[in-house]
């Protein structure tokens, strides 16, 4: 290598966030507290969600929301809500959620996976409305899933239950028209107008909001009745912004990822932590944090060869680009309508030379003297491994803490860098 790198530091951020410790007794409160036995009777059929995305314990919250509804003598089923994730078809979103642990065997039901959909109204702006035909042949649907901060879109609500009632069990067909029909209208006046039809139509009996804390855990959990959707999502993903773990510095030369997928961010890489909400290569003045230049490492096993967000970097390594399945990867971008998503950065047969490449267009800062930050993913940012460039700074922060260092940015003999954390600790 012909360029000198600074010495690195291991350093754990100390985020403020709570914990919920016990989730089934937390579950089976909530779901009492919005009374769905008055309105679920005995024999009854439910549909229960369960999206794409690698929630903490969703395999738990799962379960024992079927268990409630067992208890209850009606006759729950699971539903993959995910849009076009899983290459778009029944089978591939039916192994999305069986690598969280999500199958009949461990859940104890049906798995009714199809990419069927009934077109249950049309929208005031001309939207068909799409359903999955599953859920909507159900007496009742119970959506399940994670409020967070949408990686595109910005409004009082993001991603959360409502994105559940319209991408996710819109399947394929909804999440293409719904995504074409934002080149012309709002995402708000979609999701309030999409919500209402689902909301009328479709009869969905409750929701279960998760949000997750800092660390990637679960923080809060909160069952919503129908009516209350909209206001409770739009305060929970407040306290979801508020939890959101971040990187630790503002300014960035060189930001290192060492996997993305889908299982960890909708973009692969969380959009929100990296900067790049507004804008796929560059900062605005609406990001928290300004990053040059963006290097990915490695794709998920759980994303099964989906790359979406791989276009948001600059550099990548030959054995990234080698695991893509750009049949999947290029369903899920034009369906988002966001092609550059899954265009390919600058590739390099080792991760040495891509470093090597990316600090050279990061301006008039000498290698030796760049920012450096390395991650894990951007779901997990307690330990990150950071350039001594940033020591003063680590010094004067009371929620940053040295943990080990200096050392060198490790390198294996095949002049790859060591991830953040090796595979057996997560």
């Amino acid at each position: 290598m012909n360029i000198d790198l600074p010495k690195a530091y291991r350093i754990r951020q100390n985020f403020q966030s709570s914990r919920l410790e016990n989730i089934p007794e937390t579950i089976q409160a909530e779901l009492a507290k919005i009374n769905l036995g008055k309105v679920v009777k005995a024999g009854d059929s439910v549909a229960i969600t369960v999206g794409s995305r690698g929630i903490a314990n969703i395999d738990l919250i799962t379960k024992t929301t079927v268990d409630f509804l067992k208890s209850l003598d009606a006759v729950p089923f699971i539903v993959p809500a995910m849009g076009s994730h899983g290459g778009g078809t029944a089978e591939g979103q039916a192994a999305v959620i069986a690598g969280y642990g999500i199958t009949e065997e461990t859940m104890g039901v049906e798995i009714r996976s199809s990419m069927e959909t009934v077109i249950v109204d049309t929208t005031s702006q001309g939207i068909p409305v799409h359903f999955d035909k599953h859920a909507f042949e159900a007496d009742h649907v119970l959506i399940c899933g994670r409020v967070k901060p949408h990686t595109r879109f910005v409004g009082d609500i993001e991603s959360g239950l409502h994105k559940m009632m319209l991408i996710g069990l819109g399947k394929h067909a909804g999440a293409k028209i719904y995504h074409r029909a934002i080149e012309d209208f709002s995402f708000e006046e979609i999701i309030k107008s999409v919500a209402q039809s689902v909301l009328e139509k479709c009869s969905v009996v409750g929701g279960l909001a998760i949000v997750e804390n800092s660390y990637d855990e679960t923080g809060l959990i909160e069952a919503i009745p129908p009516k209350q959707f909209y206001e409770r999502e739009k305060a929970l993903l407040n306290i979801a912004r508020e939890w959101l773990p971040r990187l630790p510095f503002e300014k960035i030369d060189f930001l290192i990822v060492d996997r993305i997928g889908k299982n960890i961010s909708g973009s692969g890489m969380d959009a929100c932590v990296i900067g790049r909400k507004f804008n796929d290569h560059a900062a605005t003045e609406q990001d928290n944090v300004d990053v040059k230049r963006i290097m990915v490492r490695s794709l998920t096993e759980e994303t099964h060869g989906n790359a979406l967000g791989i276009g948001l970097a600059e550099f990548t390594n030959q054995r990234t680009i080698d695991g893509i399945d750009w049949k999947i990867t290029r369903i899920n971008a034009n369906t988002g309508s966001h092609p550059t998503s899954a265009m390919v950065p600058l590739v390099y047969e080792t991760d040495k030379e891509a470093i090597e490449a990316a600090l050279s267009t990061i301006g008039l800062v000498e290698p030796e003297q760049s920012r450096i930050v390395q991650i894990y993913d951007t779901l997990e940012l307690s330990e990150v491994i950071v350039s001594e460039t940033y020591l003063n700074e680590i010094n004067e922060r009371d929620d940053l803490e040295i943990m080990s260092g200096p050392f060198e940015f490790p390198f294996d003999t095949q002049n790859n860098l060591t991830p953040v954390f090796e595979k057996s600790q997560h």
